[in-house]
């Protein structure tokens, strides 16, 4: 493997479904679960009285929750808007959608300029030529980005990611299997969207979420798995 240690990242999203309060207790939880990193998108149904209107008052509430419980928040800039926003605070990680990348090249360029840790999901990117050469600032993460992704859309999840560009695995998928099998072939970066109610359906997202056992015990499994590797089992 290239590099020691896992990256997990909670994906929130969406998923506090407009309610800070939930959000709060979802940042707690992915900590609680293991994650390094809690997730939250910026930009994309954000309009007022939409379910993902972050302001920067409500930004500056989740960092400083990140802080709290010892859990760095990162977001997904999907908007030149959103990218103004952020840029009142000083993150030190980006997340750049498969269709950022697909859509609104000039936007993934702009986030790219600021030299921050950034990680790329190329779900929706069909060319063998990467979009961004490939420096210290880039994580690339495999991606199918069928929302749920079922088993035969992973026939190209790679076999190998070490003799890929690809650093990790962004996963759409029902389930924690796939996750744990990514980072079996060597996947160092696991994204995972993350919810405390499965069945909730105020968006979509939840179904394919993890719960924050399911999340632990995806993280124990694969740190486990990991170490075995590392020893050259």
């Amino acid at each position: 493997m290239k590099n020691k240690n896992l990256i997990f990242i909670a994906e929130i999203g969406m998923n506090y479904n407009g309610n800070i309060d939930l959000a709060f207790e979802l940042i707690k939880q992915a900590k609680l679960s293991g994650a390094d990193i809690a997730k939250f998108q910026l930009g994309w149904r954000d309009k007022p009285g939409e379910i993902n209107n972050l302001d920067k008052k409500k930004i500056k509430k989740l960092i400083l929750w990140g802080k709290y419980f010892d859990i760095e928040i990162m977001f997904s800039i999907i908007s030149e808007p959103a990218l103004k926003l952020i840029n009142h605070f000083d993150m030190n990680k980006f997340k750049v959608a498969s269709r950022t990348v697909k859509e609104n090249f000039s936007l993934a360029n702009k986030i790219l300029s600021k030299k921050k840790l950034t990680f790329i999901s190329l779900g929706m990117w069909n060319k063998k030529k990467l979009p961004f050469k490939k420096n210290k600032y880039i994580k690339y993460l495999w991606c199918n980005s069928k929302y749920p992704t079922h088993i035969e859309d992973l026939k190209k999840l790679p076999k190998n990611f070490n003799k890929t560009n690809y650093d990790g695995f962004s996963d759409h998928s029902i389930g924690i299997e796939t996750c744990i099998l990514a980072v079996s072939r060597g996947a160092e970066i696991i994204e995972k969207h993350f919810t405390l109610d499965k069945s909730d359906r105020t968006i979509r997202d939840h179904l394919l979420s993890a719960t924050p056992d399911e999340f632990k015990t995806m993280i124990n499994i694969s740190r486990d798995i990991h170490k075995k590797i590392k020893f050259g089992v």
